[in-house]
C-alpha cells in the first residue's frame, strides 16, 4: 500500500499553521501585533496566540533602560570650542508602547536633536570654567527639555549625564600652564613664609641668648660685688680698714690677672705697667675719682635748693617793687 502523499503534505501544512499560531515574548519586551496591516494589540512577556496568516508581529519594543551617547561640539561665551559627551538614559513607558512604536520612527535621532538644541543654547552663555563647574545644571536643563518633548512619544528620560568636556588642545595647554604657574606662585609664597619664620625664630633665639647672657653678666657682677663686700667686712674684723682692704683686693686681682695672662702660652699681650705700685696707683685714682664725683653731686644739690626753678620770675616781684605798677596822682599818666 503506497502512502497518500497529499494527506502527508496537508498534515505538515496544518502542523506548521498550528505551531505558527503560538509565539513567546521575552521579559521586559513588548510585541505589537497587527491584523491585515492594522494595529490589533500589544502582547507582553509569556506565551501568546495569534491567528496564522491573518495576524502578524509588526515589531518588538525593548522596555529596558537604554543609553544614548551624544557628542556635541559647541563654543563657550569667550569663543572657546569644546566637545561635550552627553549620556542620555531613557526607556519606553509600558503604558505608551503604541505611541513609542507608531509616532517615532527613529527615536535616537529625535533625542540627539533635542540634546544638540539644549546644549548649544546653554553652553554659549557660560565661560569655560563655568561649563566645568555648572555641568550638572546643563544636564538638568537637557533632561527637562527631553522629558517635555519625549513623554508625548512614550519615552521616559531617566537621567542625563555630561560625562566628558574636552576643550581645544591649545586651550588645555594654556590652562595647564596657568595651573602650573599658580602652583609655582603658591610654592614660592610658602617658601618665603618658611624663610621668614626661620629668620624670626633665629632673631628671637639670638635676642633670648643676649638677654640671658646679659642677665648672667649682671648676676656675675652682683656676686662679685657681694663677695667684695664680704671680703671687706672680714678684713675690717681683723683690724684692716676699708682703704687698706680695697688696696689688698685690687693688688690680689692684679696678680690674678697677670697669672691668667701668663698661663696662655700663645698670648702676645703685654700689660704696662705691671709692678705692684701700678695697682696702688690705680686704687688711688679710683678713690680720687669717687671723691670728686661725690663733691660735684653735693654742690649741684645745694645749688638746686638755693635757686628753685620758676616758671615766671614776675611772680616773685612785689607790686611795690615794680615801677610800672606804682600808683600815681598825675592825671596825664595812665
Amino acid at each position: 500500500m503506497t502512502p497518500n502523499i497529499p494527506l502527508i503534505l496537508l498534515f505538515i501544512v496544518g502542523l506548521f499553521i498550528f505551531l505558527s499560531s503560538f509565539f513567546t515574548v521575552k521579559q521586559q519586551t513588548a510585541v505589537v501585533v497587527e491584523r491585515f496591516g492594522r494595529f490589533l494589540s500589544i502582547r507582553n512577556s509569556g506565551l501568546q496566540l495569534k491567528i496564522p496568516i491573518v495576524d502578524k508581529i509588526a515589531g518588538k519594543i525593548n522596555l529596558k533602560i537604554q543609553q544614548l551617547d551624544v557628542i556635541i561640539e559647541t563654543k563657550t561665551k569667550e569663543n572657546v570650542f569644546v566637545k561635550m559627551k552627553v549620556s542620555v538614559q531613557f526607556k519606553v513607558i509600558q503604558d505608551k508602547v503604541y505611541e513609542a512604536f507608531y509616532k517615532l520612527e527613529y527615536p535616537h535621532d529625535q533625542i540627539t536633536s533635542y540634546v544638540f538644541d539644549v546644549v548649544r543654547a546653554e553652553v554659549p552663555k557660560l565661560k569655560l570654567d563655568d561649563v566645568f563647574e555648572r555641568k550638572d545644571d546643563i544636564a538638568i536643563a537637557v533632561k527637562r527639555e527631553l522629558n517635555e518633548a519625549m513623554t508625548t512619544y512614550g519615552y521616559d528620560i531617566i537621567n542625563t549625564l555630561i560625562t566628558d568636556i574636552d576643550p581645544d588642545i591649545q586651550v588645555k595647554n594654556a590652562m595647564n600652564r596657568i595651573n602650573a604657574a599658580d602652583r609655582e606662585k603658591s610654592a614660592a609664597e610658602y617658601e618665603a613664609e618658611a624663610g621668614r619664620i626661620r629668620i624670626v625664630a633665629k632673631a628671637k633665639a639670638e635676642a633670648e641668648s643676649k638677654r640671658l647672657q646679659g642677665q648672667g653678666i649682671a648676676d656675675q657682677r652682683r656676686e662679685i660685688a657681694r663677695g667684695l663686700v664680704e671680703s671687706v667686712d672680714v678684713l675690717n674684723k681683723v683690724g684692716i680698714n676699708s682703704q687698706e682692704a680695697s688696696a689688698l683686693i685690687v693688688v690680689t686681682q692684679h696678680y690674678d690677672t697677670l697669672q691668667a695672662i701668663g698661663a696662655d702660652s700663645n698670648s702676645n699681650l703685654i700689660l704696662l705697667p705691671n709692678s705692684p705700685q701700678a695697682g696702688s696707683d690705680m686704687l688711688n685714682n679710683m678713690v680720687a675719682s669717687f671723691t670728686a664725683s661725690n663733691q660735684v653731686g653735693e654742690a649741684m644739690k645745694r645749688g638746686a635748693k638755693k635757686n628753685p626753678p620758676r616758671e615766671n620770675r614776675n611772680d616773685f616781684i612785689k607790686p611795690s617793687d615794680n615801677p610800672y605798677t606804682e600808683p600815681t596822682d598825675d592825671p596825664d599818666i595812665i
